[in-house]
């Protein structure tokens, strides 16, 4: 039993060294200028397949897909926003490291700020609750 569990678990190792394939076709940049802002570009967009990866950090076939496209966008002329855009259309707002503050979002945007809020106003209200005590108790003392 456990020989069959290691041979599929080095199977299944062997499967993904087999995904992790380098890029086959290095992307080809017109100029310096270019280049480095495909690099900021894709470093503020996030691979669809991979937890919290850019598409810059991620060696995922999808994410080389991707790359491929957003510097086919800007070899069509496409500013940054038009090629998020695109991609947001496409994937979702998910493609984004920095989601844009819309009503769908403003729970993601505020809601720690209100979580936090709430927070100091239970703990306001339990210290002037015990003040309150222990004012009465002092009252009712006699020294």
């Amino acid at each position: 039993m456990n020989r069959l569990l290691l041979a599929m678990l080095l199977s299944f190792a062997s499967m993904l060294a087999l995904a992790q394939v380098a890029d086959p076709a290095p992307l080809q940049f017109r100029d310096r200028v270019e280049e480095t802002r495909f690099h900021a570009l894709v470093s503020e967009l996030r691979c669809v397949m991979c937890q919290n990866q850019s598409l810059a950090d991620s060696n995922a076939m999808v994410a080389q897909d991707l790359r491929r496209e957003v510097l086919e966008l800007m070899h069509q002329g496409r500013t940054d926003a038009q090629i998020e855009d695109y991609l947001v259309a496409r994937y979702g707002e998910f493609v984004l490291y920095k989601p844009r503050v819309e009503a769908s979002t403003w729970l993601l945007w505020f809601g720690p700020a209100l979580v936090l809020l709430a927070g100091a106003a239970v703990v306001m209200a339990i210290v002037r609750r015990r003040s309150r005590a222990a004012v009465a108790n002092d009252e009712t003392q006699e020294w």
